[in-house]
């Protein structure tokens, strides 16, 4: 096939066989890739081709956010100062009570914004509410549909603090799968918000349905160390134990943390080939804990990197939680080799894309597969010298490094602007929304303003 775009840089990080490719370049016909190797040898092989970027940056596959909640996006920037728990209650909780699908995709299309503009082509996301007969979560597909971002798509569903009829939550996983399947570039999974936060009747429901329909899950295991007591008190097992019981662990599942696991519930995980989504900066900044990547992957568990949600991080930036993940295991291990750049590089790409099972169409650059791929420029002071590209990457690269980015060989940022919307529009139709769910909520006592100085 005929390239309609060579893409060059500096160092290519195909994330596969390849390695890394010195002046490389990728071209991208039919919305693939159609060859990857040294820049002579594709420029050569594809002369018509009009080419982006030359002999300096470094060209990546897109990242791939392997764990968010869409739903938080108009929230952001609230309840810093509470555990997990309280946040839950206070803060998301409150807000998917009032949650609609117009203000999902809203705020789904300003959180796409930020993840491509930091890199992110697939997004793996959760929307969690309970603003039941809305259909709410269905926005999240429509705003990643608009903007052109891949995803996987899941209602997060909990009734233990918010209860409903059992009936209207699997409604509603069936409404967003049927959404999902006339989607372009967006899949579907079903969600299970959390096990502890599921009442036995909707738990097992869902385990059935999901088994009924072969459908993948998506969950959170293990997130904070209260978990694990107050499931043992429920159950007298752990969460992971618990799912493991109840048949949730016969399907796919990616989990979302994995913090609180021990010899035994890595086991299982591993036995049962669940995979696991890391999430550095969520977890600091609600203080969960560490997760032991170390031990997930050394029992052969596939970790990618997410963002978490927009308030639970309060930022969908991807290259800040590549570098967080890095830094948190060299601290937390007191070893600077607990994960280096390139293992963080590769559980943001093909590490992320093989938890999804979607490493045969996305993650690395490879002829055949999807062209999902980024390109940072050398002009700035982050990647003005490169003497290592993939510490470059991890530890100076920021958002505004970002040059041009690719989802099914479609560019939707060029020259770092979005390429297909502008950004000020999407800024300015979230604020009049954002202030609305935050007054049906009641959640104004949340803001500084609220707060005694």
């Amino acid at each position: 096939m005929e390239a309609e775009v060579v893409v060059r840089g500096g160092h290519v990080l195909t994330m596969g066989p390849a390695g890394t490719i010195t002046d490389g370049a990728v071209a991208i016909g039919g919305g693939g890739i159609v060859a990857v190797g040294p820049a002579a040898e594709v420029l050569a092989a594809h002369p018509a081709a009009p080419v982006v970027g030359g002999d300096e940056g470094i060209v990546t596959p897109g990242f791939v956010n392997a764990h968010t909640h869409l739903s938080e996006a108009l929230v952001p920037g609230m309840g810093e100062d509470m555990t997990l728990f309280e946040w839950g209650a206070r803060v998301v909780g409150r807000a998917g009570m009032h949650i609609t699908r117009e203000m999902a995709r809203v705020g789904t299309r300003l959180k796409a914004a930020e993840m491509l503009l930091s890199g992110v082509t697939t997004v793996n996301d959760m929307f969690c509410h309970t603003n039941m007969g809305t259909f709410a979560s269905l926005g999240a597909i429509d705003g990643l549909e608009d903007i052109g971002l891949r995803g996987v798509v899941s209602f997060g569903a909990e009734d233990v603090l918010d209860p409903h009829p059992v009936a209207a939550f699997l409604e509603e996983h069936e409404a967003l799968a049927d959404h999902a399947a006339g989607a372009r570039l967006v899949g579907y999974r079903m969600g299970v918000g959390t096990v502890l936060g599921q009442t036995d009747p909707l738990l097992e429901a869902s385990v059935d349905l999901a088994r009924r329909r072969g459908w993948s899950v998506h969950t959170h295991l293990a997130e904070v160390r209260e978990e694990v007591v107050q499931a043992r008190l429920r159950w007298s097992r752990d969460t992971v134990e618990r799912a493991l019981d109840v048949g949730l662990l016969d399907v796919p599942v990616i989990a979302g943390h994995c913090i609180w696991v021990g010899r035994v519930d890595v086991g299982i995980l591993a036995d049962r080939g669940v995979a696991a989504a890391h999430n550095p900066v969520a977890n600091m900044i609600l203080a969960s804990g560490v997760c032991p990547v170390g031990e997930l992957q050394g029992a052969g568990i596939p970790v990618g990197i997410g963002t978490d949600g927009a308030a639970s991080n309060d930022s969908q930036n991807m290259l800040e939680a590549i570098k967080a993940a890095a830094l948190l295991q060299k601290v937390h291990r007191l070893d600077p080799r607990a994960l280096t750049a390139p293992e963080a590089l590769r559980m943001a790409t093909i590490e992320g894309a093989r938890a999804l099972g979607l490493d045969d169409r996305i993650g690395s650059l490879e002829v055949g597969k999807r062209a999902d791929l980024v390109r940072f420029h050398g002009r700035g002071i982050g990647l003005a010298t490169v003497h290592d590209p993939c510490q470059q990457l991890v530890y100076c690269a920021s958002p505004a490094d970002v040059s041009d980015v690719w989802v099914d060989g479609r560019a939707l940022v060029r020259d770092g602007a979005l390429a297909e919307v502008r950004l000020s529009d999407l800024v300015a139709g979230s604020r009049p929304l954002a202030d609305e769910l935050v007054t049906r909520a009641g959640m104004q006592d949340l803001s500084c303003r609220a707060r005694p100085s």
